[in-house]
């Protein structure tokens, strides 16, 4: 069975936090699952990789960047809107 978009954003995230996938909500922030600076660019591009796009994302200046990681739902809405615009 296919994975959806959500189901395999928290599989990364919960990959990189070293949890299961049934301990990350999407209200929690990457800081709440304990995901460091390094675990959020290890993240970006495992999300880069498995989606085929390219995450518009400053590692230097996360909080400047255009996709938001304030929490789970942010990343998942925002990977979904690249995927759309690639669609276009």
């Amino acid at each position: 069975m296919a994975q959806t978009v959500r189901e395999k954003i928290i599989a990364i995230i919960a990959e990189q936090a070293m949890l299961e996938p049934s301990d990350v909500t999407e209200t929690a922030t990457l800081e709440d699952l304990g995901i460091d600076s390094l675990g959020l660019v290890e993240s970006i591009f495992a999300i880069e990789e498995a989606f085929d796009i390219q995450v518009p994302f400053n590692a230097n200046e996360p909080e400047a960047s255009e996709f938001d990681i304030s929490s789970v739902a942010a990343i998942i809405r925002a990977v979904e809107g690249l995927l759309a615009e690639q669609k276009v």
